[in-house]
């Protein structure tokens, strides 16, 4: 898939729906206080990134992909930087971003609990990380057999496999949520999807967030 079609994903109106839920789900677990410094581990082509920088955050968005972040450029939406970066080591100095986030990036990586201690590393108030979730019908439809689309090769979590992964690192009220519990975006998914507390940890989008020690 390239650059291209992935972000066109989130254009198309189911995406644009599930994109707008893990928006607002890990925004509102993160809570920034404005204009903060807020570095996406993994930002891909740069939809949340662009989606925290339209808020006023001072936005860095990293990948180890060239290709994407070049998309990612071309398309800033407000004067957020990207740069080609490794998460398992990421090239800024300990505490230098207000907030850290990763949205499914840690789903393709070989050492996600490495990648999981360089982002609290870099952080100095929170961070908060989406994966995909096991436990869910998303699961059953995209990730079954070693996964389909852009779900090819991904690691589903448990609810229980992400708190094995927050353990012990240096971080405080921790809490786990998800979204996108019915994930065929129809109507009737969106009216009941608004109705499902995001504490019941069934949705396909698995999210959890932190307070730096």
């Amino acid at each position: 898939m390239t650059p291209q079609q992935y972000d066109a994903w989130y254009a198309a109106p189911r995406g644009a729906w599930i994109g707008e839920l893990e928006y607002r789900l890990l925004q509102g677990m993160l809570r920034p206080a404005p204009g903060s410094s807020i570095l996406d581990v993994g930002c891909g082509t740069g939809y949340f990134s662009r989606r925290f920088a339209l808020e006023g955050h001072a936005v860095t968005g990293i990948d180890v992909d060239p290709a994407t972040i070049d998309y990612a450029r071309g398309h800033a939406a407000a004067r957020e930087q990207y740069a080609v970066a490794d998460a398992l080591a990421l090239p800024f100095e300990q505490r230098r971003f207000d907030y850290c986030i990763s949205v499914t990036a840690l789903c393709f990586l070989p050492d996600e609990r490495k990648a999981l201690e360089e982002i609290v590393r870099v952080a100095r108030k929170g961070i908060a990380v989406g994966l995909l979730n096991r436990r869910s019908l998303l699961y059953l439809k995209k990730g079954r057999g070693g996964g389909s689309g852009a779900y090819r090769g991904a690691h589903w979590h448990t609810p229980g496999e992400l708190r094995v992964l927050l353990n012990g690192l240096p971080v405080a009220k921790p809490q786990i949520r998800s979204a996108v519990f019915l994930p065929s975006g129809g109507a009737a998914a969106r009216r009941l999807e608004a109705l499902i507390p995001g504490k019941t940890l069934l949705g396909g989008f698995l999210a959890a967030s932190a307070d730096l020690a």
